[in-house]
């Protein structure tokens, strides 16, 4: 019989992808940076690009132990870049959104792993 699946190695996919599609939307910000506002200086450029190689860099250790602080610590400095561009702070604020849902969803995970209530957790009928 095959072993059952591991919801933690799902949710750490789902994380990863959403690093890499945020890396992505933080880079398609850096023409709205350099067209509105002061343009690009080296710290915007700076805060963009060094985010998103982060992020990037970020999705291969989501098995780490210490991989959700990592998230949650680039949501923060996006956050606060609202003080360099207003536009990497409203990238900030969206993906924040998205990352409390996914805290919210690891916090659901682990409950009803603890309860046995996961499907994978069920056990099967023969028929």
């Amino acid at each position: 019989m095959p072993a059952a699946p591991d919801p933690w190695k799902g949710f750490r996919g789902v994380c990863a992808g959403t690093l890499v599609l945020e890396a992505i939307v933080i880079l398609l910000a850096l023409p709205i940076v350099a067209n509105l506002g002061g343009g690009v200086t080296w710290l915007s450029g700076g805060l963009i690009i060094g985010s998103a190689i982060a992020m990037v860099l970020g999705a291969g250790v989501q098995g780490r132990s210490w991989a959700m602080k990592f998230n949650i610590t680039i949501q923060v400095i996006l956050l606060f870049g609202a003080f360099v561009d207003l536009s990497i702070g409203a990238v900030g604020v969206i993906f924040g959104v998205v990352w409390a849902y996914l805290l919210y969803l690891r916090r659901d995970l682990r409950i009803r792993m603890e309860k046995g209530l996961l499907p994978s957790q069920q056990p099967r009928t023969l028929g």
